[in-house]
């Protein structure tokens, strides 16, 4: 039995059984691919995965025990070789983050920097995408570290920190209507075209779900991954925008009137995530206590040591 073959059986579980795409992720063949899981079975005695012709098509009973141990072989080993790296330089590596543009944006400018400074010899990358991806990369091993508001509180196989919260706000031009009817209420905002975020950014579960309790329907005519884009249009007096408080710098933004709305919509939080079960480089534990000083390396080292209850096949 060899590493490459589990690495090989838990991408193809987790490309949904495509081992053509598995194959495409792991940077080799499909043959190769299925040659490797069939030894692997072979070796095992038993069947990993149900089949129809040459595709499989479900996994067997027997095969979610050995996806699970699989899962806890590929990480201890993971963890054998960041305890070496560690041991061997500890200011030097890789950290690799994933996160919301939002994050990236707004929040971690000053956070990378400070890193940087302290970690010359760390090569730093930052992944953006929807939170959805932010959790599947920190799940998949691609980033060590994930900080996104949604997605990562209930995700599988992570351990997930609250850093910090934050608002939503709402801008306007100088003289729009919506100034004069104060104080705000959810009731003076439909009443008027609304810019936002997609559905899968930025607290938009937490707007949607102010305008539910209150019975009311939002006129959203136009939703935007990037806050930039949602000022744009604001700016251009296509409608009201609803963006996170972060977003807003008073000198760069002069054009635009900002209205606090935490009590229409309550407070958001941000989250740091991690594999449940991985040992964290002392850079990375830094660079979450960077993002929020609550999350000393002592907290984040001891959540991560949680023994896994259970792995997602």
């Amino acid at each position: 039995m060899k590493l490459q073959q589990l690495r090989f059986l838990i991408e193809v579980v987790d490309s949904g059984l495509n081992v053509t795409l598995a194959a495409e992720r792991l940077f080799t063949s499909q043959p190769g691919v299925s040659k490797q899981i069939r030894l692997l079975e072979d070796e095992l005695g038993m069947r990993i995965f149900e089949r129809a012709g040459k595709r499989f098509t479900a996994v067997t009973g027997a095969g979610e025990s050995i996806i699970r141990a699989a899962r806890r072989v590929l990480l201890e080993a993971e963890n054998f070789r960041n305890v070496a790296e560690e041991l061997r330089d500890e200011d030097a590596g890789t950290l690799t983050v994933a996160t919301t543009h939002a994050q990236a944006r707004y929040v971690l400018p000053r956070v990378v920097a400070e890193f940087i400074r302290r970690y010359p010899r760390v090569r730093l990358s930052i992944s953006e995408g929807d939170p959805h991806h932010v959790a599947n990369a920190v799940q998949r091993g691609e980033a060590d570290l994930g900080i996104a508001t949604e997605a990562l509180a209930k995700a599988p196989g992570l351990v997930s920190l609250p850093a910090y919260s934050w608002n939503h706000c709402v801008i306007v031009l100088p003289d729009h209507p919506l100034l004069a009817l104060q104080p705000l209420t959810l009731k003076a905002l439909v009443r008027f075209p609304l810019i936002s975020y997609d559905p899968a950014f930025s607290g938009r579960t937490r707007i949607d779900d102010g305008f539910a309790r209150a019975g009311l329907t939002p006129n959203l005519v136009l939703t935007a991954v990037d806050s930039d884009v949602i000022k744009t249009y604001v700016s251009l007096g296509l409608g009201v925008g609803i963006v996170a408080e972060m977003a807003i710098d008073p000198q760069r933004d002069s054009g635009l009137v900002a209205l606090p709305a935490g009590h229409l919509f309550g407070a958001n939080t941000t989250r740091i995530a991690l594999r449940r079960g991985a040992y964290p480089r002392t850079f990375a534990m830094v660079f979450a206590e960077l993002v929020s000083p609550a999350l000393t390396p002592e907290s984040l080292s001891a959540a991560s040591r949680e023994t896994p209850e259970s792995y997602d096949i």
